[in-house]
C-alpha cells in the first residue's frame, strides 16, 4: 500500500485580535485625547453656535441656500447610494462572507438577542417612530408624492403606507449595517481601534493614522453632532406639542423649547457616563416595553380589522412600488418633486446617514460574537418588521380617523407636532396615553443621544471604548446647544418652519459622509477577501484538489484521503495522506 503526504501550512484563524500588529499600532494612543480631532471639530462647532447666537437670519439663509444647492446637484447621489447600500449588505449576508464571525473564532454573542435588538432599535430610530408614526402616513395620505395619487383616496392610502415603509425599513438599516459591520469586523476580528478612519486601512494603509484619517473622523463627528441634534429638536417639538395640545401650556416660545432641550441633554449625558450596561441597556429595554404597551393599546381600541387588513396590503404595495420609489429624483417631477424630495426622501437619507457613525459604532459595540449573516439579519430585517407593524397600527388608525371625520386637519394640513396626540384624543385614557408618549419620546431620545455622545467621545480619544467623562459631557452639552440653534433658525411656533431648519442643516452636513460610506463598502470587501476563514477555505480547496489530482494520477480510482494534524511541526498545519492499494 503506497502513501504520499501533501502538507499545507494554514492560518488557523483569529484567536486573540488584541495581539495583532494592527491592534498594537492602533491602541498605542487609545484613551488619550486626540488634540487635532477634538480641537478642530469643537472649535468649528462652537463657531457655528456663536454664528447662530449672533446672527440667526444669516445662518438660516446660508443653511437654506446650501440645502438647495445640495438637493439640486447631489439629490441623485443620495437616492442612488442608499439603494446600493441595501444591495451590498444583502449580498454580504447571502454570500460565503456571511459565515465570518465578528470576533474570535467560536466566540459567543455578548448580549442576549432580545436586549441586542432593543438597544439597536432604540438607538436607531426610536424617537423618529414617535414623531412620524402618525404624521408621515397621514401626510402622504393627504398630500401624496407628486404624480402618484389623488389625496385622501384608497389609492393614496396605499401610496402613503408604501412611501412610509420605504423611508423606515430596509434603506436606513442598511446604512447603519454598513458602518456597524465595518467597525465590528475591524475591532473584534482584526483588533483595530473603534475609529471610522481605522476601517480605511485596507484602502489607504498607514495614512489612516495620519491627516487623512483624522479628517475622516472629524467628518464622522460632525455628522453625529448634527444628526443627534436634529433628533433632539424633534423630541423637543413633540413634547412641547403634547403639552400644548392637552392645554397644559399655551403657545410655547423659544425659551420653553430651550428648557426642554436642557432637561433632555442633562438626562442623556447622565445616562451616557453610566455606560452601556447600566444606562443604555436599561433604558432600551424599558422603552421597548412601554412602546409595546402603547402599540397594543391603539391596536385594541382603534380599527383593529383595518390594521390587520392593512398589514399584508402595506407590505405588498411596498414591494410593488419599491423600484419606482428608489428611482424618484427631480427628473421625474420637476420643481414640485424636487421640493417633495427635499422634505422627505433626501432628508431621510441624509438624516439616517448623519446617524450612521454613532448608530453604526454603537451597534458594533453590542454585536461582538455574531456572524455577518446574523448581524445583517438582525439589523436589517427585525427592525424593518417592527417598523411595518408600528406604521400599520398608528398610520392605519390615523388614516381611518380622517376618513371617519374624527381627525380634523387644520387648513387641510397635518400638524406633525400634534398628530399623535390628536389621534390618542379620540380614544379612551387620552391624558394618560399622551403622558406615556412624552415619556417615550424622552427616553427614546436619551437612549439614542447617550450613544451619540459616547461615540463622539470615542472618536475624540483615539477609539477608546470608554471615553473620559469630561469628553462625553462636552459633546453632550454641545449637542443640546446645536439643537437649540437648529430650532431657533426656524420658528418653533410654526412646526413646518421649525422642521425645515432641522432638515436643511442635516442634509448639508451629511453629504461628505455619503462618500465615506461608499469607500467603507470597498474597504470591508477588501478586508473580507483576506479574512483567515476565507483563506482557510481557499487553501483547503486547493489542498483537496491537489490531493485528489495526485491520487488519480498515481493510483487511478483506488485511493482514499486521510486528513490529520502534523504535530511535529512548530506551526500548525494540515496533512493530507493519500493512500492507494
Amino acid at each position: 500500500m503506497a502513501k504520499e503526504h501533501i502538507t499545507e501550512t494554514l492560518d488557523l484563524g483569529v484567536t486573540d485580535p488584541s495581539k495583532t500588529a494592527e491592534a498594537r499600532q492602533d491602541r498605542h494612543f487609545e484613551g488619550k485625547l486626540d488634540g487635532v480631532v477634538f480641537g478642530f471639530t469643537s472649535l468649528l462647532a462652537i463657531a457655528f453656535v456663536l454664528w447662530g447666537f449672533l446672527n440667526q437670519a444669516s445662518l438660516a439663509s446660508s443653511a437654506s441656500s446650501a440645502q438647495s444647492w445640495v438637493i439640486l446637484n447631489f439629490g441623485w447621489f443620495f437616492v442612488l447610494t442608499s439603494t446600493l447600500f441595501v444591495v451590498f449588505v444583502l449580498w454580504l449576508a447571502a454570500s460565503r462572507y456571511g459565515r465570518v464571525p465578528l470576533g474570535r473564532d467560536g466566540e459567543q454573542p455578548e448580549f442576549r438577542t432580545v436586549s441586542w435588538v432593543a438597544m439597536m432599535f432604540s438607538a436607531g430610530m426610536g424617537i423618529g417612530l414617535m414623531f412620524f408614526g402618525v404624521a408621515e402616513p397621514l401626510s402622504h395620505y393627504v398630500s401624496p408624492p407628486p404624480g402618484s395619487a389623488t389625496g385622501q383616496t384608497s389609492e393614496a392610502m396605499q401610496v402613503a403606507m408604501a412611501t412610509t415603509l420605504f423611508h423606515w425599513t430596509l434603506h436606513p438599516w442598511a446604512m447603519y449595517a454598513i458602518v456597524g459591520l465595518v467597525i465590528a469586523y475591524g475591532t473584534f476580528r482584526r483588533g483595530r481601534s473603534q475609529l471610522i478612519s481605522a476601517a480605511f486601512r485596507p484602502l489607504i494603509g498607514k495614512h489612516a493614522n495620519g491627516p487623512l484619517g483624522r479628517m475622516i473622523d472629524m467628518m464622522a463627528i460632525f455628522a453625529t453632532l448634527f444628526g443627534s441634534a436634529a433628533s433632539l429638536g424633534l423630541g423637543a417639538l413633540q413634547i412641547a406639542g403634547g403639552l400644548e395640545y392637552n392645554g397644559w401650556i399655551e403657545s410655547p416660545g423659544k425659551l420653553f423649547y430651550i428648557s426642554i432641550i436642557t432637561l433632555l441633554t442633562i438626562a442623556f449625558v447622565t445616562s451616557a457616563v453610566s455606560g452601556i450596561g447600566k444606562g443604555i441597556q436599561w433604558l432600551s429595554n424599558t422603552n421597548m416595553v412601554l412602546a409595546l404597551v402603547l402599540a397594543v393599546f391603539v391596536f385594541m381600541v382603534g380599527p383593529t380589522l383595518l390594521m390587520l387588513n392593512l398589514l399584508p396590503t402595506s407590505l405588498g404595495i411596498y414591494i410593488k412600488m419599491l423600484p419606482e420609489m428608489m428611482a424618484r429624483t427631480n427628473a421625474s417631477g420637476g420643481e414640485q418633486m424636487n421640493s417633495w424630495l427635499a422634505g422627505w426622501t433626501v432628508f431621510y437619507w441624509a438624516w439616517w446617514i448623519s446617524w450612521t457613525p454613532f448608530v453604526g459604532m454603537f451597534i458594533a459595540r453590542i454585536s461582538r460574537g455574531r456572524t455577518i449573516r446574523q448581524f445583517v439579519t438582525g439589523v436589517l430585517l427585525v427592525p424593518s418588521l417592527v417598523s411595518l407593524v408600528w406604521f400599520t397600527i398608528f398610520g392605519g388608525a390615523a388614516i381611518d380617523a380622517v376618513r371617519e371625520g374624527v381627525f380634523q386637519l387644520a387648513n387641510g394640513a397635518v400638524n406633525s407636532n400634534h398628530a399623535l396626540y390628536q389621534l390618542l384624543d379620540s380614544y379612551p385614557l387620552a391624558s394618560a396615553t399622551s403622558v406615556l408618549v412624552m415619556i417615550l419620546v424622552g427616553i427614546f431620545f436619551v437612549s439614542g443621544a447617550d450613544a451619540a455622545s459616547l461615540v463622539m467621545g470615542t472618536l475624540s480619544e483615539h477609539g477608546t471604548t470608554a471615553p473620559s467623562r469630561r469628553t462625553v459631557i462636552f459633546w453632550g452639552a454641545l449637542t443640546g446647544t446645536v439643537a437649540a440653534i437648529m430650532l431657533a433658525i426656524g420658528d418653533p411656533r410654526d412646526p413646518g418652519e421649525a422642521l425645515t431648519g432641522l432638515q436643511n442643516l442635516t442634509i448639508v452636513v451629511a453629504l461628505p459622509f455619503v462618500v465615506v460610506m461608499v469607500l467603507l463598502c470597498l474597504a470591508l470587501y477588501r478586508d473580507l477577501r483576506k479574512d483567515p476563514m476565507m483563506l482557510r477555505h481557499l487553501r483547503g480547496n486547493e489542498l483537496i484538489e491537489k490531493a485528489v489530482l495526485y491520487g488519480a494520477v498515481k493510483h487511478g480510482e483506488e485511493f482514499y484521503i486521510v486528513v490529520q494534524e502534523k504535530k511535529a511541526s512548530v506551526k500548525a498545519s494540515t496533512e493530507a495522506e493519500v493512500t492507494g492499494s
